[in-house]
């Protein structure tokens, strides 16, 4: 089942757009980023942990920290690409972060993923079962 979730533009211009989906009775939340491959504006939707030590990328304070093409963990400091999701430095070298299936249509962005149903834009409701932030990095 397709679910529209917002549209291109918005997640370029805001750097990033957190929704939470249900898997079951379990919460999960998901990032869209930017992501420009030869030259086209699109997005790629990732599971908002790092691959490292379980934080989350996207932190309400701040959003994604994005420098030159990478979503950085805000804790150690890894470089996820953000298209491809890879990491190749940091502690969470050789990782790469878990993917959210979605489609990109006349600039509007769905959720396709089957494994999983929208629940509702931000942040999960309940942080029992997600990870939190203990960064001692600022940028």
């Amino acid at each position: 089942m397709r679910y529209q979730l917002t549209d291109v533009e918005t997640v370029h211009t805001e750097g990033s757009w957190l929704f939470t989906v249900k898997d079951g009775a379990d919460q999960q939340e998901v990032i869209l980023v930017p992501c420009e491959r030869e030259g086209e504006p699109s997005v790629r939707a990732w599971v908002n942990r790092c691959t490292h030590e379980n934080q989350r990328l996207h932190r309400e304070d701040v959003g994604v920290v994005n420098r030159d093409g990478s979503i950085v963990c805000p804790k150690h400091g890894s470089a996820f690409d953000s298209c491809s999701g890879d990491c190749d430095n940091g502690p969470a070298a050789e990782t790469t972060l878990l993917t959210v299936d979605i489609a990109v249509e006349n600039g509007a962005v769905y959720l396709t993923d089957d494994a999983v149903r929208f629940s509702h834009e931000g942040p999960a409701e309940s942080d029992d079962d997600l990870p939190g932030s203990s960064s001692h990095l600022r940028f």
